[in-house]
């Protein structure tokens, strides 16, 4: 029996907690992370205006490094840090934060090992913590591998109650990188009209699953979509061609 996803409230299958939607796009963002980490780093350093005589000048040298960009791609905790006094900006890095998670799921993953008697045992990590486990990634601790590590587990999360959580500060991870960027996600207009609406609005985001309409509520998945252009669109495009021949023939 299928259950609701607790990001969207769409249909998710027996005992998620996430959709196949919400999967989608959480794996479209752990792909995009590395990338943008990528430009995120040419921006390390501040840019060196020319120079300029009078005004009221600085009391101090200016920082070798751009704060907000340190703060995404330097060291830290992979918790917020406890701030009572409010003074403190910025937020967790996107290394602590993916190794993080990766520790924290790790150790919520069931361990298996054989008993004193050679019985396979079974035991739920957070119920015995002499079996917790550790995520370590097969590729090294870089950036990519902690992704790598999170799109391979991303099917036993999704089936987890922190699983939201989960994809909710992941999404806004990667608002904070794109923000600092300047970018967004790419989103491409398809040629095949609505199938609810017949209007020319059916629109591709590269993070997510389906292929929505901007005029209406019509979602289809990439193989809906293309099935649907197959059977629609020869016979708009011989309407074309009909309608050119006829104003060519008036003209």
């Amino acid at each position: 029996m299928d259950t609701l996803c607790e990001v969207c409230r769409g249909h998710a299958p027996a005992d998620h907690y996430l959709c196949a939607a919400c999967q989608h796009s959480a794996l479209a963002w752990l792909r995009e992370i590395p990338h943008q980490v990528t430009l995120v780093r040419t921006m390390l350093q501040p840019e060196n205006g020319p120079a300029r005589r009078g005004g009221a000048g600085r009391a101090h040298a200016p920082l070798p490094v751009r704060l907000e960009v340190l703060d995404l791609i330097g060291p830290g905790h992979a918790h917020v840090v406890p701030d009572p006094h409010g003074d403190q900006t910025g937020g967790v890095p996107v290394g602590p934060f993916l190794a993080g998670w990766a520790h924290y799921i790790a150790s919520d993953v069931p361990a298996v090992h054989r008993d004193e008697h050679g019985t396979i045992q079974v035991v739920q990590a957070r119920a015995a913590t002499a079996w917790a486990a550790t995520a370590w990634p097969r590729t090294g601790t870089g950036l990519t591998a902690w992704c790598t590590w999170h799109e391979r587990y991303l099917p036993y999360t999704a089936t987890r109650p922190y699983a939201a959580h989960f994809h909710h500060e992941l999404e806004g991870m990667v608002h904070r990188l794109r923000r600092l960027n300047h970018t967004k996600a790419v989103i491409r207009a398809k040629d095949a009209p609505c199938p609810d609406c017949s209007g020319w609005s059916l629109v591709e985001h590269e993070d997510q699953l389906y292929i929505s309409c901007t005029l209406c509520p019509a979602r289809l998945t990439p193989e809906q979509y293309d099935a649907h252009r197959a059977a629609v669109m020869p016979a708009l495009a011989s309407l074309a061609l009909r309608i050119a021949a006829t104003q060519q023939t008036a003209a």
